[in-house]
């Protein structure tokens, strides 16, 4: 940890500069990475380091998800609901920016990725593509006590955890529903939209899977926090 810290300082100090203030050189909070997470700052390469460090760290993870004004959650106790799959860091999502078709558990790291997610990414493209706000949200869920594919020797999903979310369509200020069944491929603006809107994802989340990946992920998004950057 010593060293990485001391490599990001230095990468830090080398791309941004640093403040110089009463005596005290200042690196950029956003590039600062024993600086707190705060969902409006500018998004830097110290961003998702920040995020995978947060998993270890409650406390830390729901001050950051309380510097995003939107987004209404309640911590929840670490509890096992099914056999196999203890939850801890969990809290529930009921909305932010946008509304979702349900609330759903999520791990902290997720809720947060997710704000993130919508502030810097999504409502910013919608903006650019549609000029309006993304306002709703459908997904499948976020919590199930599942090994990946449901296949029976496999390792567990991050869904297992609630540490991934399914998302199946965005709707649009003015009513316009935007599918990742339907409009993947429909070679307009939905479409790349919804290919920009995975592209974003990406610099979030652990792992992002869509359409492309394959026949199972047809119909969403999978947005989870294990891996580093995969995105397919």
């Amino acid at each position: 940890m010593k060293i990485r810290l001391t490599t990001l300082l230095c990468l830090a100090l080398i791309a941004t500069g640093v403040a110089f203030d009463k005596g005290v050189w200042q690196i950029p909070r956003q590039w600062n990475p024993l600086a707190p997470l705060v969902v409006s700052d500018p998004v830097t390469p110290v961003t998702r380091l920040k995020l995978k460090w947060l998993a270890e760290d409650r406390q830390g993870c729901l001050v950051a998800l309380d510097s995003a004004p939107t987004l209404a959650y309640t911590p929840l106790e670490d509890d096992t609901p099914v056999a196999g799959c203890p939850l801890e860091n969990v809290v529930r999502v009921r909305h932010s920016e946008v509304r979702f078709n349900a609330s759903f558990l999520a791990s902290c790291p997720l809720a947060l990725a997710w704000i993130m997610f919508e502030r810097h990414e999504l409502q910013p493209l919608a903006q650019r593509t549609f000029d309006q706000n993304v306002s709703g949200v459908q997904h499948y869920g976020s919590f199930a006590c599942r090994n990946i594919y449901h296949r029976k020797n496999a390792r567990r999903s991050d869904h297992a955890t609630a540490s991934a979310l399914d998302v199946a369509a965005f709707e649009l200020a003015d009513g316009q529903r935007i599918s990742v069944l339907n409009d993947w491929d429909d070679g307009g603006r939905k479409g790349q939209f919804l290919r920009d809107a995975e592209q974003g994802a990406c610099r979030y989340f652990g792992t992002t899977l869509g359409p492309d990946y394959n026949a199972a992920h047809a119909n969403h998004f999978h947005l989870g926090m294990r891996g580093f950057g995969i995105c397919r």
